[in-house]
């Protein structure tokens, strides 16, 4: 499942109209992920993302991606790292943090859609190297 997800990762692009933008990375490896997420009544209607990073990294923002799709914020917001890499069929102990770098994405979209500030919050300067297809 995870070759899978990396030899054909979903929802790879950018949702124009998004109503959350967050960029995550980490520092420890190099990964980078900006996702986008549309919401419609409290329900996660689309979700994209553009990455630079591992095939793990790739694989778990892909899943992330699918899995959230059609959620409510309160069920996307109890998902879990090992949710997404027990959905992949495992992941090596050291690329775990992989999954943790995606889920904390979504949660940390659905917290800058609930809760919004002065919307400045969204870093979109860095280039993450993937293109839509």
């Amino acid at each position: 499942m995870v070759m899978d997800h990396v030899m054909n990762p979903r929802n790879i692009g950018v949702i124009e109209d998004a109503d959350s933008i967050i960029k995550v990375g980490d520092p420890n490896c190099g990964d980078s992920l900006l996702l986008f997420l549309k919401f419609c009544n409290d329900i996660i209607s689309d979700a994209k993302f553009m990455i630079k990073g591992c095939p793990a990294a790739i694989a778990t923002a892909s899943m992330t991606t699918e899995m959230v799709k059609g959620m409510t914020l309160g069920k996307a917001l109890e998902l879990t790292d090992e949710q997404i890499a027990d959905a992949l069929g495992g992941l090596p102990e050291e690329k775990i943090h992989c999954s943790s770098l995606a889920v904390g994405a979504v949660h940390a979209g659905i917290r800058n859609y609930t809760s919004p500030s002065d919307g400045n919050d969204q870093d979109l300067g860095e280039d993450t190297g993937v293109r839509p297809s």
